[in-house]
């Protein structure tokens, strides 16, 4: 039952992360590099931005919250 708990979990910080992202990614200018920022193919991108972002970040949040869960075994 601790599995599937944890893959819940996993999957709302995963979620929230890149919806975390993809927030923060829309104060970013993406139409002075972009030929046509509103097309499909730039929305696309984006979003593949916002994912990469997120799911690194959710990485980082859930390796350190288990390392974080180690420390009890060091004393």
């Amino acid at each position: 039952m601790q599995t599937g708990a944890q893959a819940i979990a996993y999957l709302i910080v995963l979620l929230a992360c890149i919806l975390l992202a993809w927030w923060a990614l829309t104060a970013f200018r993406l139409d002075v590099f972009l030929r046509e920022p509103k097309s499909l193919r730039a929305r696309m991108l984006q979003l593949i931005i916002a994912v990469v972002i997120g799911y690194n970040l959710a990485k980082f949040l859930m390796d350190y919250a288990h390392f974080a869960s180690l420390m009890r075994w060091i004393l």
